[in-house]
């Protein structure tokens, strides 16, 4: 054993230094639900940025420095608070707010999001279904995205007002009426969130031919 280590050392140190770089500075995370549509879709692959929030010892959730605020409108990755699960979605509520959603229309510190005009869409859905589904921009407290919502399919259209603790934060899912966030989660503390999604890595067509989606490699996450 010995002697097969001495053998392979350089290739052992590259695997730790792999390890430590995945685990503490940067990692990627692949898209396998609609939850984000229409923003991330189903196959793509996403960079994370480890250190965007905190400097964590590899393989731990203790973080060890502060390194940034995270704020309302960047897409997190992070561990779901109920079953462990690695979730990523939009953050919404930061500690202080108060986040509140009446008839699809949210609510950030009582005021409420401008959408545009909406417009017709058909989305993919498991086994080879679609839903009709209502897509629009959401701007609030200074931020925006493209958001969707899916009328024939049963969701929580309204909840709160809902005050965000100290150190936690609100998230929901850009694909409103089907995603399992912080509607049904419930605040996600500062200790398990992850990172910041910045890019797309590469993506490929995984609810069709597989093909890869070229024009989205590269792409930046609004």
């Amino acid at each position: 054993m010995r002697r097969w280590i001495n053998q392979n050392r350089g290739f052992l140190i590259f695997l730790l230094c792999f390890g430590f770089f995945r685990s503490a500075m940067a990692d990627w995370n692949p898209i396998p639900s609609g939850s984000m549509r229409p923003t991330l879709l189903e196959g793509d692959v996403v960079l994370v940025n480890r250190l965007a929030y905190d400097f964590k010892i590899p393989l731990t959730d203790i973080a060890v420095m502060k390194l940034g605020s995270p704020q309302r409108g960047d897409v997190v990755t992070f561990t779901s608070p109920v079953d462990g699960v690695r979730l990523i979605k939009r953050l919404v509520g930061v500690p202080g707010d108060v986040v509140e959603m009446r008839d699809e229309i949210l609510f950030v510190n009582g005021s409420a999001a401008e959408y545009s005009t909406p417009r017709g869409v058909t989305e993919p859905m498991d086994h080879g279904r679609t839903a009709e589904g209502l897509r629009t921009t959401e701007r609030i407290e200074g931020s925006e995205r493209t958001v969707q919502f899916l009328p024939a399919i049963e969701a929580k259209r309204s909840f709160g007002p809902i005050s965000v603790p100290a150190d936690s934060y609100f998230f929901l899912g850009d694909n409103r009426d089907n995603s399992a966030d912080s509607r049904y989660i419930g605040v996600v503390p500062r200790r398990l969130l992850i990172g910041r999604a910045h890019h797309i890595l590469v993506s490929a067509n995984i609810k069709g031919d597989w093909l890869p989606r070229l024009e989205r490699v590269g792409e930046r996450i609004q």
